[in-house]
């Protein structure tokens, strides 16, 4: 897979939704339900995080899902790729980027949405072919105006902040023409995962799909 053809990919997901869930999930007995909470409520395209001992049973689990597009983010190594894609993970994301781990995507055929954080991050995997990338961690590194001013001289890139984005913040990062969407883990707050609330959770996702 080519990297142009791995942003081809990944900005059909972006413009997929506007908030991509990211998922940190302790066990597989209820991933499917989330997917199926987030997906019903209009969120189809989920990332769920390599954090947690049980995150590629439950990519298993929420690629089985009707409607759900599911990958595999914080994906370091080609080990990770590699074992993302074999658990039915449809693309990958990561914090940053390395030659190694651009390789390994592009080798097996796993569509990456790879990180930046700086102008210098964000021309070096353009040069390479990569025009939609991630900003990581967004409001760490800025924001809001900082994403706005990297795509001024950049306006080619495209990118999904991800990291302290919220329902107070997400609007000011769709509203530039640079961002497809954003990621967020406030669509699926752990206490409404242990409680298994999915109606609630259906209801957060309903509120989510309609920004932008």
């Amino acid at each position: 897979m080519t990297p142009e053809a791995a942003s081809t990919f990944t900005e059909h997901l972006c413009r997929t939704a506007p908030v991509i869930p990211v998922l940190v999930v302790e066990t597989a007995n209820y991933a499917a339900d989330l997917a199926r909470a987030l997906v019903a409520g209009g969120l189809p395209v989920l990332e769920v995080t390599l954090r947690t001992p049980a995150a590629l049973d439950v990519i298993r689990e929420m690629a089985s899902v009707d409607g759900g597009i599911v990958g595999a983010g914080t994906v370091l190594t080609r080990a990770d790729a590699e074992a993302a894609k074999e658990a039915g993970a449809q693309f990958a994301v990561s914090p940053g980027a390395t030659d190694a781990l651009l390789s390994a995507c592009e080798e097996i055929g796993l569509p990456l949405l790879p990180g930046a954080a700086t102008s210098s991050e964000a021309m070096r995997l353009l040069e390479r072919g990569y025009r939609v990338q991630k900003f990581f961690p967004a409001e760490a590194n800025g924001g809001a105006p900082a994403l706005k001013a990297i795509g001024a001289p950049l306006p080619q890139i495209l990118f999904c902040p991800t990291g302290g984005v919220s329902p107070d913040n997400a609007m000011d990062y769709l509203s530039l023409t640079n961002t497809a969407c954003v990621g967020g883990s406030w669509v699926a707050p752990k206490a409404m995962v242990a409680a298994g609330d999915w109606a609630g959770i259906r209801a957060l996702a309903a509120e989510a799909a309609k920004l932008g």
